[in-house]
């Protein structure tokens, strides 16, 4: 069936060489991998092998340079038959989307049971799969051993030298997520792809197979794809923070940033740099984002924004099926507009849940990390492992706060119309009390304010006391812990020129720049006010069985849309109290899951589309992993569903 052996080399694209001058008659050259195509599948072969197999040239026939697809397969079976090639065959077509039956030109069986001595009896099964040759491990009568034993999966074998490698399936990065892909370097650090699908006219993605990877309780994350927005350090990878300037300006870090490194710990795999918005502050895809193009949110007719700062994580969750988690940030919101807007499954979790060193800061008062999935399981699994100072809770709080000033009206006494996003919001509440064996409290922030506010506080109201401080704060503090430091490396090193800004992080900057002194101790202590009176009369903490008194509700999107080719108003400082500043200046957990969607006709495609529907959960400070055990719970009661990529959500 094939013929792989002399026409494979001829599939190959590009071969990966990396030239360096070294004196006037030298050069060195160096291979950084090669791309090819197999059964119009584009893969990435690294350039250093994994494994040897010795007297390849005799084993495999006809021997060449080619690369030779073969997939790799362990087995505890005494006996390896037709059937259980057939049952591996099947299992691994479902799981993985690196392997495929292109890779069965051979197989290496390995054999990893106790005791007995192993045999193979494929039968009539290597035939169908034209399977051309059968190579068994030293177990085996008359078996062959590798330098390194490999697990599952497909890989290239090199019959001239007996090198193996392993395969990277490489995906077009049509939604313009990400800034680059990215492979390890092999000395704990990482360096940017060099491959690219044929004809592709925007980055490619290498992804390892997933067959590779076992998790265990020291790597429950093991195999799992991670995207990184691009303020995060990566060791030997440059940090850009959406400007072209500083990404050309600053050398590689020497040093993985530690809330990565704990992703990377727990076995996650790093395949590329994710876009943000311009030094992490709010940018809207028309006008705003000017260094680089802003990713696009695959939902409904794949041209409304994608929210940002977290635009790059949050849209290629939402596009694409590759991807398992994408890590960004939140200050005030950057990973809950993008949740809201892709219709996926991310938090803002409790200030300084993790280490936020080697981060590039907007305001270290406020910033935090956290994590995109679509899988309400699977987020609460890598939200268990990286937020490891937390306390796990089984049981939930009783009590659900309804603000009525953030949902409107209430829903109790004037319930929404069947059909509208509100009805999708107050269904799911129904749902939520009903697990909960409880009902809202409906309650207006103002009143709260009013009758409990400390004694201390003279502010009439939280949007007199909060209106200023979140922009107060991230201007500041940036000003003076990114912008002074940059505009002074780069003009030293450029005869005193500054570098381009976008509009929005320009407009913050000069806001900052105008406030008289003492604003900063003014707006911390004004956050300060909230934080304790939001802990003392809202919501407490410290329940010995639920770790909270209470969970607050606020809708995060209602399937509002919000077109990327039109073109809105000069960018501003962000002034203003609402539902979204709670956990800003609470230092609470604010953590969105998708629950539904809302059709509107759409004046790009002429037709029907879909916008995501979606919900904040908040809770005390600290009590992050009990709100991820309840949306776990949530989903295998069927209350919450994980959503598929692509235009809709859900089937």
């Amino acid at each position: 069936m094939r013929t792989l052996f002399s026409t494979l080399a001829r599939a190959v694209v590009g071969a990966g060489l990396a030239i360096q001058s070294v004196a006037a008659a030298q050069v060195s050259i160096q291979s950084t991998g090669r791309t090819l195509v197999l059964g119009n599948v584009s893969y990435f072969v690294p350039p250093s092998p994994v494994s040897t197999l010795h007297n390849a040239a005799f084993l495999i026939q006809p021997a060449s340079g080619d690369l030779v697809p073969f997939s790799v397969i362990p087995t505890s079976k005494k006996v390896f038959d037709g059937q259980a090639l057939e049952e591996t065959v099947s299992a691994w077509s479902a799981k993985d989307d690196v392997w495929s039956e292109a890779f069965l030109t051979g197989v290496y069986i390995s054999f990893n049971g106790s005791h007995g001595i192993p045999s193979t009896s494929l039968g009539s099964a290597q035939k169908k799969f034209g399977i051309e040759f059968v190579l068994r491990s030293k177990g085996f009568p008359l078996g062959v051993s590798l330098t390194k034993t490999l697990p599952s999966g497909p890989y290239f074998l090199e019959p001239a030298t007996g090198h193996i490698y392993e395969a990277y399936r490489l995906y077009n990065d049509e939604n313009q997520s990400f800034l680059y892909g990215t492979i390890s370097d092999g000395q704990g650090g990482y360096q940017i792809l060099s491959a690219h699908v044929p004809s592709a006219a925007t980055e490619s993605i290498g992804v390892p197979s997933r067959l590779y990877f076992t998790p265990t309780p020291e790597k429950p994350l093991a195999g799992y794809r991670l995207a990184v927005k691009d303020i995060y350090d990566i060791k030997g990878l440059r940090t850009g923070c959406g400007n072209r300037a500083y990404y050309s300006f600053y050398p590689p870090k020497e040093r993985t940033a530690p809330a990565i490194q704990r992703l990377l710990d727990g076995g996650m795999v790093l395949v590329g740099k994710a876009k943000t918005s311009q030094f992490a502050n709010g940018e809207v895809a028309t006008a705003d984002w000017v260094d680089l193009h802003a990713p696009y949110n695959p939902r409904g007719d794949g041209y409304q924004d994608g929210s940002s700062s977290s635009t790059g994580p949050g849209t290629a969750q939402a596009a694409y099926p590759w991807l398992d988690f994408a890590v960004g940030s939140d200050t005030g919101g950057s990973m809950r507009g993008p949740a809201g807007a892709n219709g996926v499954f991310g938090n803002r979790p409790s200030h300084g849940a993790v280490s936020l060193d080697d981060v590039m800061p907007l305001s270290p008062e406020l910033d935090t990390a956290g994590i995109f999935s679509r899988d309400a399981k699977l987020w609460a699994t890598a939200g268990h492992w990286w937020y490891q100072n937390f306390t796990s809770f089984s049981k939930f709080p009783k009590k659900i706060i309804f603000p009525l000033e953030y949902w409107g009206s209430s829903y109790l006494q004037d319930p929404p119309a069947a059909g509208t996003p509100d009805a999708t919001h107050n269904d799911f509440i129904k749902k939520l009390e009903g697990f909960l064996n409880t009902t809202r409290t409906e309650v207006t922030f103002a009143s709260l304010w009013n009758e409990t506010k400390p004694a201390n506080s003279s502010a009439p109201t939280l949007q007199t006391l909060l209106s200023t401080t979140y922009a107060d704060l991230i201007t500041l503090d940036q000003i003076a812990l990114v912008a002074d430091p940059f505009f002074a490396d780069y003009a030293a090193a450029n005869g005193g020129r500054t570098p381009f800004i976008n509009p929005a992080p320009l407009a913050r900057w000069n806001y900052g720049r105008a406030l008289p002194a003492g604003r900063k101790e003014e707006a911390l202590a004004n956050k300060t006010t909230f934080m304790d009176w939001f802990a003392d009369s809202v919501i407490k903490g410290g329940d010995p069985e639920r770790c909270a008194d209470a969970i607050l509700l606020y809708p995060q999107s209602s399937g509002e849309t919000s077109y990327r080719n039109e073109y809105f108003g000069s960018p501003q400082a962000p002034i203003g109290f609402s539902a979204g500043r709670i956990a800003v200046h609470g230092e609470t957990p604010d953590m969105v899951v998708p629950i539904g969607e809302a059709p509107y006709n759409s004046t790009v495609s002429g037709k029907e589309e879909f916008l995501p529907v979606t919900i904040s959960f908040i809770t005390a400070k600290g009590c992050d992993l009990m709100l991820f055990n309840l949306f776990a719970a949530l989903q295998d009661a069927g209350i919450l569903t994980p959503v598929l990529t692509g235009s809709k959500m859900f089937a």
